[in-house]
């Protein structure tokens, strides 16, 4: 309440409410160290209804984690650890951020799924080093939102029983009683998710809670959900139970008469020695993951491999035959010279990189055959057998790259997810939050343009290419052919610090042959392809199949005498990272530019700039062949060749 009150903004209903829940979990059933977050068979805590940030902040402060009282006054305040949602790697302790409703849940179905996982592929009898739960707050707005669907059913079909759902089940939202638009069966659409359930459970009598999570942690095959009847705002005697505690401060007054009324005579931000004493969890957090390493210490002395093996996946490094396994990959690629649609190539690069990197786990929204991420080695994770490295996500594009993200934030995975790129628009505030956690999640997105043909403007991405692009921190991929597509695959998997989505093409591309040069530098997302050893009077910008196109036009202009140099552009994020000198050799200032991409154009005016010329979509697409499309779009060798020379002539009467 005091730092809500101080911040003079934020939702002290839901942490009051969920107050007497979260101290039975804490106090009694959650194993953590607060003096070591990271600690690998810890258990992961989800506030999905992230608004409800000042409860969990209060249980890190209070349970011992490195987080000051001062972090505390300082809530909501800039570069605080304590902002008004939690943010993943701002205070020790806080697992994923949380605030879009659902998708804390959504990640927290991940990190469910990988510790069942890694227990299937580590664990052996009388050996057990992964066995932990992923416990989850959740309020009615997370139920609301569609992806709980998405996500709950796929947690039910893998029977994730470690997962421990508490349900804030106190019938108010921002705008009031949820009565009114939210009557769901909640218990009974869970049950026929293939989850436990426990109904009713008093949220306010400790023996209540307790009882139901007993039951929960003593269910071995399906998920669990307690639903915990709750007053928002409990404790404040005008306020409780309405809108009005729920995402604005109480006042001097009311705070006043809550301290009255739960006898609380301590100042603002003064916590009795005694209470510190009662619910620091350090002492019992060292002895906790302190067995676990004599566990651990067994374990490898037994399967020293299997443990050299689980610990570099928890660090999160590649094995160190990944450089020259890679690096092989990329120049088999391009001696064989196969032309072929990148989707294909993606396929190619996850079955060969797969066979060095058993973190590497995934699948695809029900479009597996189109993404090409079933490969050889593939096995299907289920219910009965989590020993596997392929999730059949279903049609659950938005679940699916949240969940992706628990699986990456849980530690011991590279998650990839797959759809087609328009249906990215599913996914795109869980991509958002990717990048923003800065999480190596891998995006396959095919069927990247126009080219895909008869399937129409529905299924034809125009403008996601530029949305995606405008995202920052994340990395977005678009190769013009199978070596660089390779090459795209490695760099997404060698990324540390974000997301990658790679856009492949349903259409067969051919194979473009380079010297070692050009080679070397498609890892540095931009790079002269074609012209590079002259001074260019016109410089062409193209990505994925518009390559080939561009490198037409680029070759009929030098049989007339003219100096064009072309550049591909597979990954422009990466491009703007490389050092200022390298970016000048390849796009020298002050020589006109002409971007050509099957897209949206405008985002690419920053490179054009105000004299150049882009040739893109300004439409959605039509149902036709794609060849028949690119042909009435404009996108030809011929098309790009006249653009080019009538830019060359301005140039030359300028």
């Amino acid at each position: 309440m005091d730092a809500v009150q101080r911040a003079r903004s934020g939702h002290p209903g839901a942490p009051m409410g969920m107050a007497d829940v979260a101290e039975v979990l804490w106090n009694s059933h959650l194993r953590h160290n607060p003096e070591n977050p990271n600690w690998p068979d810890r258990d992961r805590f989800v506030l999905s209804n992230g608004h409800a940030a000042m409860l969990l902040y209060s249980l890190l402060h209070l349970s011992g984690y490195r987080l000051p009282i001062g972090q505390i006054r300082n809530f909501r305040r800039l570069h605080a650890q304590t902002p008004g949602h939690p943010e993943y790697g701002c205070a020790p302790g806080v697992e994923t951020t949380t605030g879009p409703l659902g998708q804390g849940l959504a990640n927290a179905v991940g990190m469910a799924l990988a510790e069942k996982t890694l227990a299937a592929r580590f664990n052996r009898p009388g050996h057990e080093i992964v066995n932990h739960h992923t416990y989850v707050f959740a309020g009615d707005g997370c139920l609301m939102e569609g992806i709980s669907h998405e996500a709950c059913s796929l947690a039910g079909t893998l029977g994730l029983s470690k997962l421990i759902v508490f349900y804030d089940d106190n019938g108010v939202s921002i705008d009031g009683a949820v009565k009114g638009w939210f009557t769901d069966d909640t218990p009974a659409r869970f049950r026929a998710y293939g989850w436990h359930v426990e109904e009713a459970v008093d949220g306010h009598d400790a023996r209540a809670v307790a009882r139901a999570l007993d039951a929960a942690r003593a269910e071995t095959t399906r998920p669990s959900l307690l639903c915990c009847k709750t007053i928002i705002g409990y404790g404040a005697p005008n306020k409780q139970g309405g809108a009005d505690c729920h995402g604005a401060p109480l006042g001097d007054d009311e705070i006043a008469l809550v301290r009255k009324e739960l006898g609380w005579e301590s100042l603002p931000f003064e916590v009795p020695d005694e209470i510190y004493a009662g619910w620091n969890a350090s002492e019992r957090g060292r002895a906790l993951e302190d067995e676990w390493r004599g566990r651990m210490e067994r374990y490898a002395k037994k399967y020293p491999d299997l443990a050299a093996e689980f610990e570099r996946r928890m660090r999160g490094e590649l094995p160190s035959c990944w450089g020259e396994s890679a690096a092989a990959f990329v120049r088999k690629t391009h001696e064989e010279g196969r032309n072929v649609a990148t989707r294909k190539a993606s396929g190619a690069a996850l079955a060969a990189y797969g066979e060095v990197l058993p973190e590497l786990v995934g699948g695809s929204a029900d479009l597996a055959g189109s993404n090409n991420t079933l490969g050889p080695n593939s096995k299907a994770i289920t219910a009965a057998d989590g020993d596997g490295n392929y999730v059949y996500f279903g049609v659950r594009e938005f679940a699916m790259t949240a969940i992706s993200s628990g699986l990456c934030l849980h530690g011991g995975f590279i998650p990839y997810s797959a759809t087609f790129l328009t249906f990215s628009d599913y996914a795109r505030n869980a991509v958002r939050l990717a990048a923003l956690m800065k999480q190596r999640v891998i995006l396959i997105y095919t069927h990247d343009s126009i080219g895909l043909g008869e399937d129409g403007p529905t299924h034809q991405p125009i403008e996601h290419l530029s949305s995606l692009r405008l995202m920052p921190g994340l990395d977005v991929w678009r190769p013009c052919d199978a070596v660089e597509s390779a090459v795209a695959w490695k760099r997404a998997i060698e990324r540390h610090d974000g997301p990658s989505a790679l856009a492949f093409s349903r259409q067969t591309l051919p194979h473009i042959e380079r010297d070692a040069e050009p080679l070397a530098h498609i890892a540095h997302g931009g790079y002269v392809l074609y012209g590079g050893n002259k001074s260019p009077e016109l410089i062409v910008i193209a990505t994925g199949s518009e390559v080939t196109l561009a490198l037409a036009a680029c070759r009929r202009l030098a049989e007339v005498g003219r100096r064009v140099r072309l550049v591909s552009m597979p990954c422009a994020e990466v491009f703007e990272r490389c050092d200022e000198d390298y970016r000048r050799a390849v796009l020298p200032p002050g020589v006109p530019r002409l971007v050509v991409e099957a897209a949206a154009g405008d985002w690419w005016y920053k490179y054009a700039g105000g004299n150049g010329r882009i040739i893109g979509m300004k439409t959605y697409g039509e149902s036709a062949p794609g060849a028949a499309l690119f042909e009435h779009f404009g996108f030809t060798g011929e098309r790009i060749a006249q653009v080019a020379g009538e830019m060359l002539a301005e140039e030359t009467l300028a």
